[in-house]
């Protein structure tokens, strides 16, 4: 049985992204998901489900432009 993703957690996944994207999405994600647990886990999945065209699925809400809008490669 596959865990429900808003209040279990999943197994453990390797995911590779470098530090500056993967540290700003996680303060882009909490701008909109601002509690409990970090919420990149959750925006990744709702991802997943809408790049698959699962029955239902929709695009993450994405936050207003920020801190985490810029590059942090120059």
């Amino acid at each position: 049985m596959t865990p429900d993703p808003d209040t279990e957690y999943d197994p453990a996944r390797n995911f590779r992204a470098p530090d500056d994207e993967w540290l700003p999405f996680e303060a882009a994600t909490r701008a909109v998901h601002p509690k409990g647990r970090s919420p990149r886990g959750k925006v990744l999945r709702e991802f997943m489900r809408w790049y698959m065209r699962r029955p239902g699925a929709k695009l993450p809400d994405r936050p207003a432009a920020g801190p985490w809008s810029e590059s942090g490669q120059g």
